[in-house]
């Protein structure tokens, strides 16, 4: 919001939420209608084409998005080194207050989309020579160039000036300059009083067409997404020549532009290797949508409708043989990457896949390597016990690796550890046998807790592993009375249905647990709360609340800070106290958002 919001600040449709999108209805209905009553030259294509062209735009911007962030978080060439964050995020989502309440809104840019259709449908039933337009007519498009060239931009130069002024930059504009680090997103936020003044002023070339009748398709649509695409140069539109008439130019400009195009090297001290997860999961990656992105994943119903761009993204992604940047942050002297193996979740169940995914794993361990990064940590099913055994694989092939390689155990046994309440004296331990239980086991069992299990091959093989002093603690059971159980992969809904009500349930596995109790706690996958120094953070991860990561990507981050020089993989362990006392030190904290979390 402006500083102090004016008259008109907020959108008119802002009461009704997600329901705003029925005000297009009757529209598109009627435009279908008639469309389809009519035959030959008697049907109006500009006023069928509005809406298809209004999306095909939407998908335009968003793919210039997409392009944006990946490049800022891999490329050298910035303007401004500054953090993005959360709030500006859901500033940018919409203009109005309440924005992170609603869910569905594209960035801000379905009000501006709906504003648009409503006005071209009016324009197109009330003003003459609106209608049933040419493709083409050159003495038209003419005129735009001429009218844009000349009063529009002339215009514009003094509207923006205006805008600056205290009494109304303090009241609409200021909103728009909240956003210090631009996205293309950023050009067109604004509150609903400004929005409506730059559409009456982009209407002149427009409306010259439709009184003149030389309006065309092309005209109309062309100059309505060359406003669209705009790039402010100080307060001229995109033709800056205003600005250096009357003096308003930023004598910077040329010098920033050319220092942005030799850019700053930077490596990364830390890079963290995750995947995707399911097939929506690609669009809550920072170069997806940035409202998707900036809360926990949940399944969206309206997401289905896209299945279309889905699979074909999938394709691209099995297609596309490397690692991507999707992130970069800073936190204290070291530079954070996430990088993404562009594999799904189900595919690293599939053996013929293997292969090809561990080639992509060590090939992103090996670039690593050459820009000279620290740590390199194995997030979710990369570091599967089946696909490379804990990351010891990629060791054995490169016994010379100077880049650590690092699975996190130690840090995320110790949010375990302790998200487990004081005073506990037994537990229960369900699921498969990882190093995860062994270590969660060898822990509890040295603190005096008694471990229960109730599968009695799995409480074979973890005595054998257990130092014979700790066998007493280690006990095999057949009831699930426990109130504190600490869920591993492979729990069964009826193994959860056996559990008394008000039962806690802590997983230590890297994906969540399925949710079938509601009479009981569920914890969140082993987390802490970042301190407020890490940089460029405005993603959530997976599942995960706001700026809470998971344990074993703090892991990676905290064993470059202490510049440990081992590897933490197979069945090596960093220690876990010393793990959880050097994350504290620096700042990450225990995440009381994880209790009585809930997945969808």
């Amino acid at each position: 919001m402006a500083s102090q919001p004016g008259p008109l600040t907020q959108w008119p449709w802002q009461k009704l939420g997600n329901f705003k999108y029925v005000l297009l209805a009757p529209w598109v209905a009627h435009s279908m209608h008639k469309f389809m009553a009519a035959s030959g030259e008697k049907r109006d294509m500009i006023n069928f084409l509005i809406f298809p062209i209004l999306l095909l735009r939407l998908l335009y911007s968003q793919l210039w998005i997409t392009f944006s962030r990946y490049q800022t978080a891999k490329s050298k060439h910035r303007i401004v080194d500054k953090s993005l964050d959360f709030d500006q995020v859901d500033r940018e989502r919409n203009c109005v207050r309440n924005a992170i309440e609603s869910d569905g809104e594209l960035d801000g840019r379905d009000d501006q989309i709906i504003l648009t259709a409503l006005l071209m449908y009016m324009g197109n039933m009330v003003v003459p020579g609106a209608s049933h337009l040419p493709w083409w007519e050159t003495r038209g498009v003419a005129i735009t160039i001429l009218l844009h060239m000349g009063p529009v931009e002339f215009i514009y130069y003094w509207l923006h000036r205006a805008l600056h002024h205290h009494f109304l930059y303090s009241r609409y504009h200021s909103h728009h300059h909240a956003s210090i680090v631009t996205e293309p997103i950023t050009s067109v936020i604004h509150p609903f009083a400004e929005e409506l003044s730059y559409f009456v002023l982009f209407a002149i070339p427009l409306m010259t067409m439709a009184f003149t009748g030389t309006g065309s398709i092309a005209a109309a649509v062309g100059f309505h997404s060359l406003h669209h695409t705009q790039f402010r140069t100080n307060y001229s539109l995109f033709m800056p020549f205003y600005d250096y008439i009357y003096g308003t130019i930023d004598k910077s400009s040329d010098e920033q532009y050319e220092r942005s195009l030799k850019g700053k090297e930077e490596r990364p001290h830390v890079v963290h290797l995750t995947h995707l997860t399911h097939l929506q999961s690609i669009y809550h990656l920072r170069c997806g949508f940035s409202s998707l992105a900036s809360k926990p994943y949940a399944t969206k119903y309206y997401m289905w409708i896209l299945w279309p761009l889905t699979f074909a993204s999938m394709l691209l992604t099995w297609i596309y043989g490397t690692t991507f940047t999707a992130e970069r942050n800073r936190f204290k002297r070291l530079i954070v990457e996430t990088r993404v193996v562009p594999r799904y979740s189900f595919q690293y169940k599939s053996l013929c896949e293997r292969d090809t995914i561990n080639n992509l794993i060590e090939k992103a361990i090996s670039q690593s390597e050459e820009e000279g990064a620290k740590v390199i940590t194995l997030g979710l099913l990369n570091q599967g016990s089946e696909l490379n055994g804990y990351g010891e694989l990629y060791l054995k092939r490169n016994s010379l690796l100077k880049t650590k390689i690092v699975d996190g155990t130690s840090l995320a046994v110790a949010v375990v550890l302790n998200s487990v309440p004081k005073g506990t004296k037994s537990i229960l331990l369900v699921g498969k046998l990882s190093k995860m239980a062994y270590f969660l086991s060898l822990s509890l069992c040295k603190r005096g807790v008694q471990v229960e299990m109730v599968q009695k091959d799995e409480y074979e093989i973890l005595k054998l592993q257990l130092p014979p002093e700790l066998h007493g603690r280690l006990v095999f059971s057949d009831s699930y009375t426990s109130e504190v159980w600490l869920v591993g992969d492979g729990v069964t809904d009826q193994e959860q249905l056996r559990a008394r009500k008000g039962i806690r349930f802590i997983p230590f596995t890297q994906f969540p647990p399925k949710l079938v109790r509601k009479d009981c706690i569920y914890h969140c996958t082993p987390a802490m709360v970042v301190p407020k120094a890490y940089e460029n953070l405005h993603t959530c991860e997976n599942w995960l609340p706001r700026r809470v990561m998971s344990a074993w990507r703090v892991a990676g981050i905290i064993h470059a800070l202490e510049e440990w020089n081992a590897h933490e993989c197979g069945d090596v362990v960093t220690g876990v106290e010393k793990a959880w006392h050097a994350a504290l030190a620096h700042g990450f904290l225990p995440s009381e958002d994880c209790i009585n979390w809930v997945t969808c």
